[in-house]
C-alpha cells in the first residue's frame, strides 16, 4: 500500500516539464526553464586573474556582478568561437545569479514523464551525475541537464568561494 502512495506522488510531482533548448558544439541540451532569468546576447566579460580558463569573467547586470561560466570551455567542445548566434544564459540557482555561455537557443520544450528517459550511462561531455535524463521529441533528443547540480558541483567550485 505504501508503495503505490509513493509512486502516485512522483508521479504528480513529475508532470509535464518545460525546457529551454541550447546548443553546445553539436548537442541539443534542455534546462529547466525556471531557473533561466533572462538570455542576453554575448558581450565580452571583464576577467578575473587566476581564474579557470571555463570562467571568462564577470558582467554587471544592473549593479549585481554575474560570474560567466563558458559551457563549451568546460566540457572541451573544441575552440569557442562568438558570434550572433552566442547565448549567455542568465541563470537563478539557489539565490545565485551566474551566466552560462552557449552556441545558440533554439526554443522552450514542453516534455511530459513519458518523454523523459534515464541518461544511459556513456562517455558524454557531462558527468551522467548532472543528468536528469534524455528527452525525446519525434527525431529530436535533448540531454536534460540538472543545472543545480552541475552548478554547484566541486569541479566548477561557483557555488562556494573561488580561489586562486
Amino acid at each position: 500500500m505504501m508503495q503505490a502512495t509513493t509512486t502516485e506522488s512522483s508521479q504528480t510531482a513529475m508532470s509535464a516539464h518545460e525546457f529551454l533548448a541550447f546548443t553546445l558544439g553539436k548537442e541539443e541540451y534542455g534546462i529547466h526553464i525556471l531557473k533561466v532569468q533572462e538570455l542576453r546576447g554575448y558581450e565580452a566579460p571583464t576577467r578575473i586573474a587566476n581564474a579557470p580558463a571555463f570562467i571568462k569573467g564577470v558582467v554587471n547586470l544592473r549593479g549585481i556582478i554575474v560570474p560567466i561560466v563558458d559551457m563549451r570551455i568546460k566540457f572541451n567542445l573544441g575552440t569557442p568561437t562568438y558570434d550572433q548566434f552566442t547565448v549567455v544564459i542568465i541563470l537563478n540557482i539557489g539565490g545565485r545569479v551566474m551566466g552560462m555561455v552557449v552556441d545558440s537557443v533554439s526554443d522552450v520544450i514542453t516534455l511530459s514523464p513519458e518523454q523523459v528517459k534515464p541518461a544511459p550511462e556513456m562517455g558524454t561531455a557531462l558527468n551522467t551525475d548532472h543528468l536528469i535524463g534524455l528527452g525525446t521529441i519525434d527525431e529530436r533528443m535533448l540531454i536534460l541537464v540538472d543545472i543545480d547540480k552541475l552548478m554547484s558541483s566541486a569541479e566548477l567550485g561557483l557555488m562556494e568561494e573561488i580561489t586562486a
